[in-house]
């Protein structure tokens, strides 16, 4: 059985990373347990989870899904750590993946990355009685997994149920829209780039005048006045209105 989780190294940070790639399942495989193999199965996770002792952990996800149940474990263990848990999304996150993703404190998906959410699947087989059987449990599984989407979203449960009857696709932004993820992975880093140019920028601004001079201007643009009591509703020119914009955002900051 192809292993479906991993315990990784960040190269940057040094920290280790869990990495979730593949089918889902609950079971170690015979020829591991024959071979005394690590546990690769829902149940080694949970174990692996426990060993980060309590330090803040980021889960990685990249699997089209899985067993329901064994989504379920991951999911419970992730939530009951203690420590912050963040989903980074790098491929797709389809099916019960997208159950353990709910998992995280802060689920953050790659631009280019997929969710999935859509019934539970079985395959059943015998007289109607048996039929009814598999419906009914088709049906409480469901439930169950409703409750980790809206637990995260805030949705009601009928909201959820229809989305999950349309097998809906999402893409990062959509999903973020609908609650499912909070945020993009890369556009931390450039919302903050940007601010820091602003704020370098609103500095330049603040050391090329005369700090005298600024804050009489201040006051009066604050007051809706110019020099000699003429009262205006805008600064001179355009100029004096982005400067006095500049200082405010600054003192805006400063606090």
């Amino acid at each position: 059985m192809r292993q479906f989780w991993n315990v990784v190294s960040n190269a940057n940070t040094g920290e280790n990373e869990l990495r979730i790639d593949g089918p889902i399942t609950m079971e170690q495989g015979f020829w591991d347990w024959l071979f005394d193999k690590p546990d690769r199965s829902a149940t080694g996770l949970e174990k692996a989870i426990k060993s980060f002792n309590g330090k803040d952990i980021t889960v990685w996800i990249n699997s089209n899904g899985g067993e329901c149940f064994a989504a379920s474990v991951i999911y419970t263990a992730l939530k009951n750590y203690k420590g912050k848990v963040t989903i980074k999304i790098d491929g797709t996150a389809i099916s019960a993946a997208s159950v353990i993703a709910m998992a995280g404190d802060e689920i953050l998906m790659s631009p280019t990355s997929v969710m999935m959410i859509h019934n539970p699947l079985t395959v059943a087989q015998g007289e109607v009685k048996d039929m009814q059987k598999a419906i009914e449990i088709l049906t409480e599984v469901k439930e169950s997994i409703l409750n980790a989407y809206v637990k995260k979203t805030n949705k009601s449960r009928e909201e959820i149920s229809a989305l999950m009857d349309s097998e809906k696709w999402m893409s990062a932004d959509t999903a973020i829209e609908l609650g499912f993820a909070d945020g993009k992975l890369f556009d931390e880093l450039q919302n903050d780039d940007v601010m820091n140019g602003i704020i370098q920028g609103a500095r330049l601004v603040y050391n090329s005048i005369d700090k005298e001079e600024l804050a009489v201007k201040l006051k009066q643009f604050l007051e809706h006045e110019q020099p000699n009591n003429e009262a205006k509703n805008q600064p001179d020119n355009e100029v004096d209105f982005l400067l006095l914009k500049n200082q405010i955002e600054i003192e805006k900051l400063r606090f």
